[in-house]
């Protein structure tokens, strides 16, 4: 048994984006990145350190969900088949929020893919094969699932924190999704309805 892990934080909320879009969902945030992206609009550095037994402590009241999402930071850093297979003892089906450099441990149920080597020409993907594709989208960055084999691709508005460049992003990524049927636009619902 790996021992412990650093945990940012635990909440349950519904997902905001991509595939599984509304789904209530418990949500278990890591700390630690190996990529600095610009526009993150996470504070992944902190984390409690937590063994299998208190996750499964804190995730207790929401399991019923049947759902639960790693996020982060970088969950694949951490995220190994011992929390999977306590997920799933408690028959919950895992998905995964990856930016894909790093492999992704065995017991993942569904796995998201950001890639962010636009950004960041150094981190391309390890990875091959994901659910879903979620391409973050400025307007300025070319659009690539970077080779990676996908069932769906989901061309995200970046948010730049400053909502005059915000809606400008928006419609010119309805622009290039109606450009580029392959692609299907997702919005941050949680940040529209104001949740977590």
């Amino acid at each position: 048994m790996k021992g412990t892990y650093s945990v940012n934080e635990i909440f349950y909320s519904l997902q905001g984006e991509g595939f599984w879009t509304g789904r209530p969902a418990l949500f278990i945030r890591f700390a630690g990145c190996n990529l600095k992206c610009p526009f993150c609009d996470t504070l992944f550095q902190k984390g409690t350190s937590m063994d299998l037994l208190t996750i499964a402590a804190q995730i207790e009241a929401y399991e019923s969900c049947g759902f639960v999402v790693l996020t982060g930071g970088e969950p694949s850093l951490q995220a190994d088949e011992e929390l999977c297979q306590m997920l799933h003892n408690k028959g919950l089906y895992i998905a995964m929020e990856t930016n894909g450099t790093h492999a992704i441990t065995n017991g993942v149920d569904w796995i998201t893919c950001s890639p962010k080597s636009a950004f960041l020409p150094h981190a391309l993907p390890v990875i091959t094969q994901a659910d879903e594709v979620k391409v973050i989208y400025d307007g300025i960055h070319e659009v690539s699932t970077c080779g990676i084999n996908c069932k769906y691709q989901y061309l995200q508005p970046c948010d730049v924190g400053n909502d005059k460049k915000n809606r400008v992003i928006v419609q010119q990524a309805i622009h290039y999704v109606m450009e580029h049927p392959e692609w299907t636009l997702s919005l941050q619902m949680h940040k529209l309805v104001g949740i977590r």
